[in-house]
């Protein structure tokens, strides 16, 4: 018997077996419809509260099998526009000085992007906690936020400290004596992303 021709015979052998038990996850980007997408914004002063609507350049989730794990999105910083009851001309005002360099300063920083770098299941289908790299201007902060996917959509509440990314006006955490004309640090983003395969 010919040992040699049998070592490699069984070594083929163990070797196909494995690979014929190996699984390899598959891998899937969705695009997000950026058209359909909304992401609705709300900021908070002692006076009351301002809102709008932001608008995403572009985005994109990862999943592997049926579990996401990552995701990529662009917001055009240019498309903040306000949806309050109020005059054209107010609008127009309000609109122009979120933009300016008091705020997002957008003609220099047109976009802003988020980085997932966590994805943890919180038990349930489709419920995740998801933990990601936002950057706004020139600053880059880890966020944290719950989100939901169902069949192509996917949904979240998000509340962002803007003292964290050098956007301090009207801040009374840097600023004294603002008194009703403070304007608070958090505002929420309500996001609902629609996405493709």
């Amino acid at each position: 018997m010919n040992y040699k021709n049998l070592f490699h015979a069984l070594l083929t052998c163990i070797l196909f077996t494995g690979l014929a038990f190996t699984t390899t996850k598959d891998s899937s980007v969705f695009k997000v419809d950026v058209a359909k997408s909304a992401i609705n914004w709300k900021g908070y002063k002692v006076a009351g509260s301002q809102q709008g609507t932001l608008n995403l350049k572009v985005g994109e989730l990862n999943f592997e099998d049926d579990d996401l794990t990552g995701g990529y999105f662009e917001i055009d910083m240019t498309s903040i526009y306000c949806t309050d009851d109020i005059s054209k001309k107010m609008k127009a005002k309000l609109e122009k000085h979120l933009k300016s360099a008091d705020f997002f300063g957008v003609e220099k920083y047109p976009t802003s992007k988020f980085v997932i770098t966590k994805v943890a299941s919180r038990g349930t289908p489709g419920d995740y906690k998801i933990t990601g790299d936002l950057t706004i201007k020139e600053t880059t902060k880890e966020i944290k936020f719950n989100a939901h996917l169902e069949e192509n959509t996917a949904t979240a509440k998000i509340t962002i400290d803007r003292s964290d990314f050098n956007v301090r006006y009207g801040s009374g955490s840097f600023f004294g004596n603002l008194g009703d004309k403070t304007i608070y640090d958090e505002f929420d983003l309500d996001v609902n992303l629609i996405v493709t395969k």
